[in-house]
């Protein structure tokens, strides 16, 4: 791709779909710099004229009565759609930031790579979790790679994006961050999970195994009374925990202390009392560090790199070849899901067959 800057000052973007998230599209987008919003599109007409009306910009129930008006488009369509308006968008020379995941479809999600990379295109993934402050924090606060890996993302069930379930809902978000975290893909995958609300999978275990030996663990559950976000890693020289709700990131290193000094169970045949030295672990013996990341938005950081991305014609972080590794991981998880996926059976593991 080449990497000259664009000659375009503006960029001028429309939002495909304007629900529940795509509404927040609208309105960040059309406050920030540079950006100009030109309209929005959306099939239901209460829907897209409210929001038209909110941003003073023109509602069409066909995205493609904009793509004449437009530089880059943000895709916030349901899922199912999101292969055929993309696919026609880029054939069309526009920029696209699609909301995850990519696609459902393995191969789709194959065909949208190369078309973007056919018309040198930015195409962005809506990963937003990569811009989550709490996230950041915890990547630039390790010292080390991880060994092991745990995430959890539980809510109650939605009544919305219907087309997919927990896996394609939520547990992708996942996946993405523990393929950047482990900087590889999965040699194997074991699942479980179960179906309770409808068609789909609405609560699913998966374990991925890493060729370095790091283990990720992966709970997504949209049947939980209480939504809860977390992420968990253990490297060789600490432990770092996440909570991306409250952006709270927690720390537990060694000190010297414990490192070089005698081993506890040599302090204990050495006669110290057991009650001190319960009082001296935190502290003395292990380092704790409580972070509050900062309050930045992420839905705007997001969009705000996209138009980076369209102004400079670089990539963003979450590109669409990331997008389509997330999409070919959360495949993997359902083809071991749905192999026994009968009454919360056990999944059929699926292991990486070695090149031919």
């Amino acid at each position: 791709m080449s990497v000259e800057k664009s000659s375009v000052a503006m960029v001028r973007m429309a939002v495909v779909g304007v629900g529940a998230l795509g509404r927040h599209h609208a309105r960040i987008l059309s406050g920030l710099e540079g950006v100009q919003l030109v309209g929005v599109a959306d099939p239901q007409p209460e829907q897209g004229q409210a929001v038209a009306a909110q941003h003073g910009v023109r509602w069409v129930p066909d995205y493609r009565e904009l793509l004449e008006e437009c530089d880059a488009l943000s895709i916030v369509a349901p899922t199912f759609l999101h292969h055929r308006i993309a696919l026609d968008c880029l054939a069309r020379g526009k920029d696209l930031l699609v909301e995850k995941p990519l696609t459902a479809d393995v191969g789709q999600a194959e065909q949208l790579v190369e078309t973007a990379a056919r018309h040198d295109r930015i195409l962005q993934v809506g990963h937003i979790e990569r811009f989550n402050p709490a996230f950041e924090l915890l990547c630039d606060s390790m010292t080390s790679v991880p060994r092991y890996i745990r995430a959890e993302r539980l809510s109650p069930f939605p009544f919305r994006s219907l087309d997919i379930g927990a896996v394609h809902d939520l547990m992708i978000h996942d996946i993405e961050l523990v393929l950047h975290l482990a900087g590889a893909l999965p040699v194997r995958v074991e699942t479980t999970g179960l179906r309770l609300m409808g068609a789909h999978e609405d609560t699913v275990q998966a374990r991925l195994g890493f060729p370095d030996g790091c283990i990720a663990d992966i709970t997504a559950s949209r049947v939980n009374p209480e939504a809860r976000r977390t992420l968990g890693v253990w490297t060789s020289t600490e432990s770092l925990s996440a909570d991306l709700q409250s952006r709270q990131v927690s720390i537990l290193r060694p000190t010297t202390a414990l490192t070089q000094g005698p081993a506890m169970e040599d302090r204990l045949r050495a006669g110290e009392n057991v009650t001190e030295l319960k009082a001296r672990v935190f502290g003395e013996f292990i380092e704790q560090e409580q972070l509050q990341a900062a309050s930045t938005d992420a839905l705007t950081a997001e969009l705000e790199e996209f138009v980076q991305s369209v102004r400079q014609r670089k990539q963003p972080r979450v590109s669409a070849e990331q997008g389509f590794k997330a999409v070919r991981v959360a495949e993997q998880v359902l083809q071991s899901l749905l192999h026994n996926c009968v009454n919360a059976r056990l999944g059929q593991p699926w292991e990486a067959r070695p090149a031919a």
